[in-house]
């Protein structure tokens, strides 16, 4: 440390060296000690925050505050009455260091209320779904079913009407769930738009109908087969009846139920039916009907149906045909990441992340609002622990093995195995975030790099117009090693700070979070005042910012500050270099 820099700094503690008793004598603190042990009534304890010292060491018990004076005062007094130098200067500088741990816990005190404070406040207010609730529905003759909107491996979605319910209507002659877009195209894709459009005026709603191999034809047995698929149901998605059925689930455990997030899909009923005979289903999937309808088939009878909402489109079809632009692909790399948090956070991993499973609509001014579904590889166990025991082959690590994060892709069974899911999630993000700014996904089987086998030196740069912060978070996130990797909330709150709080990092570092507690304060009045209108009156924003703001945590903000602090230390490096 330089002469200079010393200085400045014993200028700073001059405050705080004053606040915490330096001149205080210390035959008075050693009198006071005396007192309090040799003292038989009752004493009334003050909340004295936690030392870092073992317990054992009873002198030391007092406080930091205390311990810093005494130590200070040992250090004055040695240089009165005698004494080596080294011995001076090491009393004196262990006191002003305890003295600095003290003030740094006040402030962490205070930015830790305030985190909280904050939490609170936005934590009351729940997202509410824009789809009115209905209470019938829990037959299939309930609904009109439309044309094959979708298909997987395990299950066909179909655009649906609830014959109950009345169309929703047009809202100013505009549909609110699809932003027509004039393209070079011209008038062949814009009129594909408007039959979407149309489309999801009608059909508001979207049906999908797993397809039922072993689990037989009884209610029951179909729904405990099934029971991942229900994770995002609602409260009242299935009947009565039906909730009192043990959903035990593939891994032997009760399933987890998610509560409503802007970017998790929400399941508003789910029911046991007979397979129909839908359009497409001859030509599209014969092997999986049952008997009754394809005598070649190989289905049951009865199956599990969901009810959705309908959407527009993937986010792969949406990033074929309309690559966004920087800021609304840093705002759908935010959502995502906000999704997978929100279900980290109630215990569940979602282990087949990809673009095919993720559906896109478009708020009234065009921003895409990305939502997380088919959860029917996820893990949702009871404990929350993200945690399962490999000790088998059989044991089923997830659904797409193309973006499977290192550490569940390299685990080999065995005795005592366990495959930590708690960031596996965030690392499928990072890669979707190369599809999102309009290049290849590195991982796919047509790419270049295997997750089981690449190295992080190996992996692509961004485009040059990606903002630095976020690629910073792409880099992290892709991390082979899940301890040096951050979670998703880690890296959904560097994204909040590079996106609205640039100012407030300006000379920030990561120990001290004043500054940054009181722009918290500032950005939640601003955030309150403007209500579900973010910049510009977009919702997107405003949710991501609500989410932002309920999910304040000190520890994991600090770590966010650091990580983006260490990366623009390494970008001015890389400039300088240059």
């Amino acid at each position: 440390m330089s002469v200079k820099h010393a200085i400045s700094r014993g200028l700073e503690l001059g405050r705080s060296v004053l606040q915490i008793g330096l001149l205080k004598s210390g035959g008075r603190v050693a009198a006071k000690l005396r007192v309090d042990r040799l003292r038989v009534g009752p004493t009334v304890r003050t909340v004295q925050p936690q030392a870092f010292l073992p317990s054992r060491y009873r002198y030391y018990r007092t406080s930091l505050r205390g311990l810093a004076a005494q130590l200070q005062s040992a250090g004055f007094r040695r240089r009165f009455a005698g004494g080596s130098s080294r011995n001076r200067a090491v009393f004196l500088a262990f006191g002003l260091g305890v003295g600095l741990i003290e003030q740094q816990l006040e402030d962490d005190r205070r930015s830790a209320a305030t985190c909280q404070e904050i939490q609170a406040v936005f934590r009351k207010k729940r997202f509410q779904s824009p789809l009115k609730p209905f209470t019938s529905g829990y037959k299939l003759e309930d609904y009109i079913i439309g044309n094959q909107i979708g298909k997987g491996s395990n299950a066909a979605v179909y655009e649906a009407a609830a014959q109950f319910a009345p169309s929703p209507k047009e809202s100013n002659g505009k549909c609110l769930l699809m932003q027509e877009k004039v393209d070079e195209d011209g008038e062949e894709n814009q009129m594909a738009r408007s039959l979407s459009c149309c489309s999801l005026r009608n059909f508001p709603l979207a049906i999908k109908m797993l397809w039922n191999f072993g689990a037989g034809s009884s209610s029951e047995a179909i729904l405990k087969s099934m029971s991942q698929e229900l994770v995002p149901a609602g409260p009242l998605a299935l009947k009565q009846e039906n909730e009192l059925i043990t959903l035990d689930g593939q891994f032997g455990v009760l399933p987890k139920r998610v509560s409503a997030h802007p970017n998790v899909i929400r399941v508003y009923r789910a029911f046991t039916a007979d397979v129909p005979l839908l359009p497409g289903a001859q030509e599209e999937y014969p092997d999986v009907l049952p008997a009754r309808l394809n005598p070649a088939g190989l289905g049951n009878n009865r199956t599990l149906f969901l009810v959705m909402k309908n959407y527009p489109c993937t986010l792969r079809q949406y990033l074929q045909v309309s690559p966004p632009d920087r800021r609304q692909g840093t705002l759908m790399l935010l959502q995502l990441l906000e999704g997978v948090d929100h279900l980290c956070r109630q215990g569940v991993a979602h282990r087949d992340l990809k673009s095919d499973n993720i559906l896109l609509e478009f708020n009234s001014d065009g921003c895409p609002r990305l939502v997380i579904t088919d959860f029917g590889c996820c893990l949702a166990q009871s404990d929350s622990s993200l945690q399962l025991p490999y000790n088998s082959n059989w044991v089923t690590r997830g659904g797409n093995a193309s973006l499977m994060a290192p550490e569940v892709a390299t685990a080999v069974p065995g005795c005592g195995v366990v495959i930590d899911y708690s960031k596996a999630d965030g690392w499928a993000v990072g890669s979707i975030s190369y599809e999102i700014f309009g290049q290849q996904n590195p991982f796919y089987r047509s790419g270049e790099l295997e997750s089981t086998t690449y190295q992080e030196k190996q992996l692509p740069p961004l485009a040059p117009s990606v903002p630095a912060d976020v690629q910073l978070v792409v880099r992290l996130l892709l991390r082979r090693n899940p301890s040096k990797r951050p979670s998703a909330r880690v890296a959904a709150n560097m994204l909040h700070l590079s996106l609205w709080g640039r100012r407030a990092l300006a000379n920030q570092d990561s120990a001290g979070m004043k500054k940054l507690a009181d722009w918290l304060l500032c950005q939640s009045a601003v955030v309150l005042l403007k209500g579900c209108s973010g910049p510009g009156g977009n919702r997107v924003e405003a949710e991501l910012q609500r989410s932002f703001l309920a999910n304040l945590d000190l520890e994991e903000l600090r770590s966010a500050v650091g990580f983006l602090l260490y990366g623009r230390e390494l970008h001015r490096a890389r400039i300088l270099s240059a």
